[in-house]
C-alpha cells in the first residue's frame, strides 16, 4: 500500500489545494504514483470524472498535475451550498440527498465509512496519497464527527503537515493556536508545518520561524514565497473570482454578474487568459457596466433563488437593456435556464416545490427533475465546424422552440438553443472555453483573435509550481513523513 501524508491549513484559503497540486507535479516528476485525496470539500466548483461521477474542481487539477484522470474516489464527500445554511451531498460522485448545517454533524458518522473506502481503494494502486485536509483542525467545535481533518488523519493514521498563511496576518499565531487547542492523540499526528505566501525577503521571518519552531516543538519545512501565476490555474473557490478578473485593456469586455450561488465558474478561466478579453465580475449592489460585449450567465446550485437575486439587483434590466443595445448574451447551464421563459421546480429538488418567470430571452422552458445529468462531452460549434469538449453537470431538461436553433452538436445530437440570430444563446455544456479551437472561433466573432494554448498554459504552470516548491519546500522531509495509513475495520 502506498505512503500518505496530510496537508492541514491553520484556516481556509491558506493554498492548501495549491500547494497538493504542486507537491503532486512534483512527487510526479520524481517517477512516483501520486494520487490527491480530499475526505470532504464544501464546493459548487465541481469536475465531471472518468467513472461518471463529480468530485471537487480542485481535486481535478491535482489529478492532472498526477498525470492521471480524475476519479470519484479522490473526494468521496463534496458538499454543494444551496442556501446559506443547507447544500446538496455528493456521496462517492453521487447525490446522497440534501442536509441543512445542523444536522449535517449527525450524517458524518454515516459517511466516513465512505471516506475510507475510497481512501483504501485509491491506496491501493500509488506510491503516494497527498490528502488534503478542509477549513481548519482548530475548528473543535467540530472535531467529534470530523471527518474532514483530525478525525480522518486518526482514523487512517495519516501524519500530517500543518500549513499557515502568512499574509493574512497573524501566522505564529494561527500554528501555535492550533497547537494548542488541540488534543493530545491529534497533536501527536502533526508532524511539521510551513509558511505559505511570504512576500519580500523570506530572512527577515528566521527569527518568527526559530520562535514557532521552540513554541511547537514542530520543525518547519519551508518558507513559501507568494506564487504570482496561482490565477494561471483553474479556480477553487468563488472568493478567488475578483482576483481573476482583468479589465481596463482593449478588447472584448465580458461581464459576469456575481450571483450568490455561482457554480463552475471556471468557464471563465480561459477567458481570462487571454490578453484581449477584459473580464468583469459585478459584485451585488453594482449595475452591470454598460461597456459590457458579452454578458455571460454562468453556472448556478440553485437557479430559482439565483434568478431571484438578479431581479433583486435590477440586473434583469440591465440585461434587458444590453440586449436593446445589440449586446450578446451567454448563458451556461444554470444561466440558460435563466435566460428562458420560465423554470418550474415541482418536487422541491431547490427547496420549496416553486416556478417562476424567467428573463424571456430565450424560447425556453426549464423544468428541475431528481435525476443528475453527469457527462464528459465531445462535440464541434456548428458555426466555425471546431471541435470542442466539455462536461454537462445539472438537473433539468430545458426545451422550446429556441432549441430548433442549435449551436452545438454533440455526439451527433443539435444542442443549445439560440436567438435574435445568435445574439443570445445558450446550452448546458461547461468547459467549452478551455478548448482552444473552439476559444478562437467565438473570439473571432467579435473581430478578436485567440493569443493563448490553455492547457499548455495550465501544464506550464503547474511545473513552475512544481519548481517553485522544490526551490522553498524541503521536499524530501516532507516525503520522510509519509507513512502507510492504517485502516481500521
Amino acid at each position: 500500500m502506498a505512503r500518505a501524508i496530510m496537508i492541514q491549513g491553520t484556516g481556509s484559503n491558506v493554498g492548501k489545494s495549491m500547494i497538493v497540486a504542486g507537491l503532486a507535479r512534483a512527487y510526479t516528476r520524481r517517477g512516483l504514483a501520486v494520487r490527491p485525496f480530499k475526505p470532504q470539500n464544501m464546493s459548487n466548483n465541481a469536475a465531471v470524472t472518468v467513472d461518471g461521477g463529480e468530485i471537487g474542481r480542485a481535486q481535478a487539477l491535482q489529478a492532472k498535475a498526477a498525470g492521471i484522470a480524475p476519479h470519484t474516489d479522490m473526494n468521496p464527500v463534496l458538499l454543494k451550498p444551496q442556501s446559506s445554511t443547507g447544500a446538496q451531498i455528493i456521496v462517492q460522485g453521487q447525490v446522497y440527498g440534501q442536509q441543512d448545517a445542523r444536522d449535517f454533524g449527525a450524517a458524518k458518522d454515516r459517511l466516513m465509512p465512505f471516506v475510507l473506502e475510497s481512501f483504501h481503494r485509491l491506496a491501493e494502486g500509488c506510491d503516494l496519497v497527498l490528502v488534503e485536509g478542509a477549513g481548519s483542525p482548530a475548528e473543535i467545535n467540530l472535531r467529534a464527527r470530523d471527518i474532514a481533518n483530525m478525525g480522518f488523519a486518526r482514523a487512517a493514521e495519516v501524519p500530517v503537515v500543518l500549513m499557515g498563511d502568512i499574509d493574512r496576518g497573524g501566522v505564529i499565531a494561527q500554528i501555535v493556536g492550533t497547537q494548542a487547542v488541540l488534543d493530545g492523540a491529534d497533536r501527536a499526528l502533526v508532524k511539521a508545518f510551513a509558511i505559505n505566501k511570504f512576500r519580500g525577503d523570506a530572512r527577515l521571518f528566521d527569527e518568527g520561524r526559530n520562535d514557532t519552531c521552540a513554541r511547537t516543538g514542530w520543525p518547519c519545512l519551508g518558507v513559501v514565497p507568494w506564487f504570482d501565476s496561482a490565477g494561471r490555474l483553474p479556480a477553487e473557490d468563488v472568493a478567488d473570482l475578483p482576483a481573476r478578473a482583468r479589465s481596463g485593456g482593449t478588447g472584448l469586455t465580458v461581464v459576469v454578474p456575481q450571483l450568490p450561488r455561482i457554480s463552475n465558474f471556471d468557464d471563465l478561466d480561459p477567458l481570462a487568459a487571454e490578453p484581449n478579453v477584459n473580464v468583469i465580475i459585478a459584485p451585488r449592489g453594482a449595475p452591470l457596466p454598460v461597456e459590457a460585449d458579452v454578458i455571460l450567465l454562468g453556472g448556478s446550485k440553485s437557479t430559482l433563488s439565483d434568478l431571484a437575486a438578479l431581479r433583486a439587483e435590477g440586473w434583469d434590466i440591465d440585461i434587458a437593456a444590453h440586449v436593446r443595445r445589440g449586446g450578446h448574451v451567454l448563458g451556461l447551464c444554470g444561466g440558460y435556464q435563466i435566460l428562458g421563459n420560465s423554470i418550474a421546480d415541482p418536487e422541491g429538488i431547490e427547496g420549496p416545490p416553486e416556478a417562476a418567470a424567467g428573463l424571456g430571452h430565450l424560447d425556453v422552458e426549464t423544468v428541475l427533475h431528481p435525476r443528475k445529468t453527469l457527462a464528459l462531452s465531445h462535440g464541434t460549434h456548428l458555426q466555425s465546424g471546431t471541435a470542442l469538449s466539455g462536461y454537462e453537470i445539472h438537473m433539468g431538461d430545458t426545451q422550446g422552440p429556441d432549441c430548433a436553433h442549435p449551436w452545438l452538436d454533440i455526439g451527433g445530437t443539435p444542442t443549445g438553443a439560440s436567438a435574435r440570430n445568435g445574439q443570445i444563446q445558450g446550452c448546458y455544456l461547461h468547459g467549452i472555453f478551455s478548448s482552444d479551437a473552439f476559444r478562437a472561433a467565438w473570439l473571432a466573432q467579435f473581430g478578436q483573435t485567440s493569443q493563448t494554448a490553455y492547457d499548455v498554459q495550465v501544464e506550464a504552470t503547474l511545473d513552475d509550481l512544481a519548481d517553485h516548491l522544490e526551490t522553498h519546500l524541503d521536499l524530501n522531509a516532507l516525503l520522510a513523513l509519509a507513512r502507510p495509513p492504517v485502516i481500521r475495520t
